[in-house]
């Protein structure tokens, strides 16, 4: 009978798997030895179960739990109850790998600040800019700032003042916002300079703004931010943290642009379909919005049942009031929308308006299983 079958040490060799490895699978009834010897106790195998050994080992490699493992190797043939357990393992590690790739950006952000910090500002910087424009600047990003309490370097708008722009930035990693106004008069100071302003503070400089002044005068120093608007002053306490590079997430390479009407969009994702998908592999369940674009180069909004277009079927699914959200700051009347592709930032910008944007995360849409 020994001749049939191979020991240990053979199976090891031939399958990849370790003598211990196919040891512990012995003893959690995942590949049991055909015979044991039961003089010495060593282990014998079959010569089917070399297929299920190399199986086993690659499915090590990819990381299936044990419990997962167990389903393949005892699958009945044909049920497809293997692939389903494969496909659902795939399935975790590309959410696994989509939360990754947003948590790297924010990572590679922190690590750009420590090097080229954008909130150093080691003189005051008085600088005048029209009112109306900082009101529409503060209007388009404010929907995105962060509210966790983890995070609370992003529960503000920075203000980041380089050369003779003032660029107006917010954001809680699933979506970004940046708006930028030119600057009147060189400032008191030559240099960059970026500070957070709290989002108490920030509405409050926005309710000053609508008092029909025409200009508001600036100061950004050390821990402080002053406006002087129309004969009022607001100041405050800026936030003690460096925001985040924000440069390298606004870099994107579309591969569609479209141009429309802003109501339009708006009720068609008022009036659209749309899924409940979790935002990522721990992240609570939201309403998502999936815009899909023909071959054409019209956008439209998938149905539920997860439909697309033809031509090249590209999708982008979005938190449907994130969405929204984007799609009412500063009140456009035309967009153009940016995708490029299922897992890259949908952008949002308005025509005639190019330092004014948004970036929204997307979220995967899970494939039929």
């Amino acid at each position: 009978m020994e001749s049939d079958l191979r020991s240990i040490g053979e199976l090891a060799r031939d399958s990849g798997l370790g003598v211990s490895a196919l040891r512990f699978y012995d003893g959690a009834d995942v590949l049991t030895p055909a015979w044991v010897d039961p003089q010495s106790g060593y282990r014998w195998y079959g010569p089917r179960q070399l297929a299920d050994a190399r199986l086993l080992c690659r499915l090590r490699r990819v990381g299936l739990p044990l419990a997962d493992i167990r389903a393949v190797l005892g699958a009945a043939s044909g049920s497809g109850a293997a692939h389903r357990v494969v496909a659902a393992h795939l399935r975790r590690l590309e959410d696994g790998l989509a939360d990754a790739r947003r948590e790297l950006s924010l990572i590679r952000a922190l690590i750009d600040q420590r090097e080229n910090p954008v909130t150093a500002t080691p003189a005051e910087h008085r600088f005048t800019v029209a009112a109306e424009e900082l009101a529409a600047a503060l209007d388009a990003v404010r929907f995105a700032v962060g509210h966790d309490p983890g995070l609370p370097v992003l529960a503000g708008v920075l203000f980041d003042l380089d050369g003779g722009v003032l660029r107006l930035v917010a954001t809680d990693r699933y979506r970004l916002a940046l708006a930028e106004l030119p600057v009147h008069g060189a400032p008191s100071e030559p240099g960059p300079a970026g500070v957070v302003v709290p989002t108490a503070l920030a509405d409050g400089i926005r309710a000053l703004l609508g008092a029909g002044a025409e200009e508001a005068e600036l100061t950004l120093g050390t821990g402080l931010v002053r406006a002087e608007i129309g004969g009022h002053r607001i100041e405050g306490a800026t936030l003690d943290h460096d925001y985040p590079d924000y440069r390298p997430l606004v870099r994107l390479d579309p591969g569609h642009r479209i141009g429309l009407s802003a109501a339009e969009l708006r009720s068609a994702v008022e009036s659209g379909a749309t899924r409940s998908l979790p935002s990522g592999p721990h992240g609570a369940a939201c309403e998502v919005t999936v815009l899909t674009v023909d071959g054409g180069g019209r956008l439209a909004i998938a149905p539920a049942d997860g439909g697309g277009p033809v031509g090249d079927g590209l999708r982008v699914a979005v938190n449907r009031d994130f969405l929204l959200d984007a799609l009412r700051a500063g009140a456009p009347e035309q967009l153009v929308l940016e995708l490029g592709g299922p897992i890259a930032p949908l952008a949002i910008r308005t025509p005639g308006r190019d330092g004014t944007f948004s970036l929204l995360m997307p979220i995967r849409i899970p494939e039929p299983v």
